[in-house]
């Protein structure tokens, strides 16, 4: 590294490093999260801001500096902002794109009009959560829930209903937050008060309450009142188990599972602005549910599926055996980390309840494999239309920066990327570009998603759309903008 670059880069860094508590204070002081690309800054270090700069290379060709992003942020911590989320990288782009000749301050103050002054939103929290269960995809909520804690108006994690597993459950339970073998660290601090019952995790104190039976409790005891409980326990799946949950002090239920029956199921991004929220009980669907629908939702209104089969080849999970041991199911007794096992996947059929005008049949199944998170599935559509690669290449990039899925679609460029690059991955499923095979009417898409995380991240932005704390991006540009399209 030359002289030069050195200087340049302790110069980027020297503007990262003023970007973090002007990021901090919007969260904390305004509501206001901040986002690069879609990619939150929030609670973010000067090296993860730089790296998400640089993703921007992805979607515009060239790297996005801190420069052209810092005096923004410098301008929305003086701007008389409610609730809501800003996308500095949109604001970039769209800046640059626009030939008015407005300063930094003109431009954002016209595009961010409908968040200022008199049209700022009022917060709709805090609101109380309950997780019921506290197992893979319950201690990962339980991170989340933690992580957009800071602004004070959000969700609010107030107590985890589990079984005790003896006089060291509480400890046990903590150990299990703090470190993941997959996930790594908990990024904070841990406190575990045994005679409370309490873990305070980054200042946040949750409550435990031990219980076998969920009729016998009443969360208003407890100070909790008009929660949402998200279940992922996946024990009750129909309205009548889960209708168990609507003690004193709960509102709604959440299921981290199918529903069954008339349970609605929810795929963040496609069918979450449909629901009726007069219902209390609701169901966040499966992982590959998730990743299927967003693709499936974007090819069906651009290119229409006449029939598509979707294969998953997914990571093994806590309901196979280590080793080959009963199990109701015949190859999921079979030992997990030494086999390949084929398996049914109830993804194919959730599609209907998640887009109900789909007439496409789609069929599938699944295979499980010795990794212990991150899964893909292979998407085989017929069209009704026959394209190119690079036009369904092309809509689909798109569709992940900007529109209803850019929050639950990604894409990925890269020629060396394996499955272990998507552990962490916030979105639903990630379009990987190099894989994709189009040929006439027929399009195969290899989409990973990690089965965990990006599915927990799904169940969060449920949880925060049905407590009415979910607030739209801006600025809202067109997607024409964001590709560098007629500019």
């Amino acid at each position: 590294m030359t002289t030069e670059q050195l200087d340049r880069w302790n110069a980027q860094e020297a503007a990262a490093e003023a970007m973090i508590p002007l990021i901090g204070t919007l969260y904390r002081g305004k509501g206001v999260t901040t986002l690069l690309h879609s990619r939150p800054l929030v609670n973010k270090s000067v090296i993860s801001i730089l790296r998400t700069h640089r993703f921007a290379r992805q979607i515009e060709g060239e790297e996005l500096s801190v420069d052209e992003t810092l005096p923004f942020l410098q301008v929305l911590s003086e701007l008389d902002l409610g609730p809501c989320k800003v996308d500095l990288g949109h604001l970039a782009v769209g800046y640059r794109a626009d030939d008015r000749g407005l300063s930094v301050r003109e431009y954002a103050e016209t595009v961010l009009a409908d968040v200022t002054n008199g049209n700022k939103a009022r917060s709709a929290g805090p609101r109380d959560v309950v997780l019921y269960g506290f197992g893979r995809i319950g201690r990962l909520v339980t991170r989340l829930l933690i992580e957009k804690a800071g602004s004070g108006n959000g969700l609010n994690l107030r107590a985890v209903v589990v079984r005790k597993g003896g006089e060291d459950d509480l400890i046990k339970r903590a150990s299990l937050l703090r470190r993941d073998s997959v996930h790594g660290k908990f990024d904070g601090t841990i406190k575990v008060d045994v005679e409370n019952e309490t873990i305070t995790a980054n200042g946040n104190v949750i409550k435990f309450i031990y219980s076998n039976d969920p009729t016998a409790i009443d969360y208003t005891a407890y100070g909790i009142k008009d929660a949402i409980l998200v279940d992922n326990t996946g024990r009750w799946r129909d309205r009548a188990g889960l209708e168990q949950h609507l003690r004193p002090g709960i509102a709604k239920v959440v299921l981290t599972a199918p529903g069954k029956g008339d349970v609605p199921n929810i795929v963040h991004g496609v069918n979450h602005r449909d629901l009726d929220l007069s219902q209390q009980i609701f169901s966040c669907a499966s992982c590959t549910t998730n990743a299927i629908v967003p693709p499936l939702k974007a090819m069906d209104d651009e290119f229409g599926i006449t029939r598509g089969h979707v294969e998953t080849v997914h990571s093994f999970t806590n309901d196979q055996n280590l080793l080959d041991n009963y199990h109701k199911a015949d190859r999921r007794g079979r030992s997990a980390p030494f086999n390949l096992v084929l398996t049914e996947t109830g993804a194919a059929s959730a599609v209907a309840k998640a887009m109900p005008d789909f007439k496409a049949k789609i069929t599938g199944n699944s295979i499980r494999v010795p990794t212990p998170d991150v899964s893909v599935a292979i998407l085989n559509l017929q069209l009704k239309q026959e394209t190119t690669r690079a036009e369904v290449l092309a809509y689909l990039r798109q569709v992940s920066l900007s529109g209803p899925l850019s929050r639950n679609l990604d894409y990925t460029a890269a020629t060396d990327v394996v499955s272990s690059d998507f552990i962490g991955s916030r979105a639903a499923s990630i379009i990987d570009a190099n894989a994709t095979i189009v040929e006439g009417d027929t399009a195969i898409l290899y989409v990973w998603y990690d089965n965990e995380f990006g599915y927990s991240c799904q169940v969060v932005r449920t949880v925060q759309y049905i407590s009415g704390i979910e607030y739209p991006t801006y600025p809202q540009l067109d997607a024409r903008v964001l590709t560098g399209a007629g500019t």
